[in-house]
């Protein structure tokens, strides 16, 4: 809602500007431009801005020598498109390239193509409109995300919690290879989660840069801590995947195990769950209860063909009980 305020008040402004102040002709290109300068970040405000004003000065370009060249019509207004369509694939100029062949489409329509008064005048409105734009944006609460990646991060952590806990709950019960696809099934969606988590510091990054309001934000400088709990949480993920996998290929000796593993691990499965509900709470305690397990369990004569088995699950919760301790004590700092 503030960045449509802040959008209205630019386009508001440019068009006061433009007709009250400096009396321009025609000043609908003010508004039009500051209307499209506000954007989410103050930095993409500058450099879009940027990039508008450099592609209304190329279709201001384009539309006068159109006109010298083939005249007033249809001609000119075909070969001026077509010239600013191409030009709109420029790599500087690429985000609002197609402002070239508008802008020669507006000139040439109004009539002003050989005017070369009116066509300043029309670069005056834009880069008014896109001045405008990119003061609003920077001196009106300009907009810092930093606090979207944490997040996204706690969903995450919330979602590979509730995976954890489901996996020991259908455990309890007879399970199914339709329950192990669709844990499978549910690691790839915590992907995407983090897949969003990356878009989203790469937003708030660029939400900081040419922001006067980065100084005070408590939370400025907890991106980079953002993306050290990301990078660990993509291996809590995978490590999660592994043990739907590794329960998914012997599902239907799953019901056989052994209770002296069975009950012990499918507990600290679901404690491990439930504990990552909370994002700043440690589990360094749990290393050693599964320590004891592994310790326990090698001098009991337990069936050969699925200690390896037991040994992957083992292996994959220690795993992830020392990420999701890592995730805490990164967190708390």
């Amino acid at each position: 809602m503030l960045q449509v305020v802040k959008s209205t008040v630019a386009t508001v402004a440019a068009w006061l500007l433009a007709t009250a102040v400096l009396d321009l002709e025609q000043p609908f290109l003010a508004p039009w431009a500051a209307l499209l300068t506000v954007h989410a970040t103050v930095r993409t405000s500058v450099w879009r801005g940027g990039q508008t004003v450099a592609a209304t000065f190329l279709g201001i370009i384009v539309s006068f020598l159109a006109v010298v060249a083939l005249g007033g019509g249809v001609a000119s207004l075909g070969a001026a498109v077509l010239v600013g369509l191409l030009l709109a694939r420029l790599t500087a100029i690429r985000a609002e390239g197609v402002t070239v062949a508008t802008t020669a489409l507006f000139v040439l329509t109004s009539g002003t193509g050989e005017e070369s008064v009116l066509l300043l005048h029309r670069f005056a409105d834009t880069l008014l409109g896109v001045a405008v734009g990119v003061a609003v944006n920077l001196l009106v609460v300009p907009p810092l995300d930093d606090r979207l990646t944490e997040r996204q991060l706690d969903q995450v952590d919330r979602r590979l919690g509730d995976l954890l806990r489901r996996i020991a709950d259908d455990l309890s019960l007879p399970a199914s290879d339709e329950h192990a696809q669709a844990w499978i099934a549910e690691t790839r969606a915590i992907d995407a989660d983090l897949d969003r988590g990356e878009e989203l510091l790469r937003h708030s990054r660029e939400s900081q840069r040419y922001n006067m309001r980065r100084r005070r934000s408590s939370s400025a400088g907890n991106l980079d801590r953002d993306e050290s709990v990301m990078h660990r949480l993509e291996e809590g993920v995978a490590q999660a995947r592994a043990i739907a996998r590794t329960i998914s290929d012997s599902v239907a000796e799953a019901d056989e195990w052994d209770p002296r593993f069975r009950e012990p691990w499918l507990a600290l499965l679901r404690e491990v769950g439930q504990r990552m509900a909370d994002p700043y709470a440690g589990m360094a305690d749990l290393l050693p209860r599964i320590d004891d397990l592994v310790r326990d369990l090698s001098h009991e004569d337990l069936p050969g063909l699925l200690w390896t088995v037991y040994g992957d699950l083992l292996v994959s919760l220690r795993t992830i009980v020392r990420i999701v301790d890592d995730v805490a004590s990164v967190r708390a700092r």
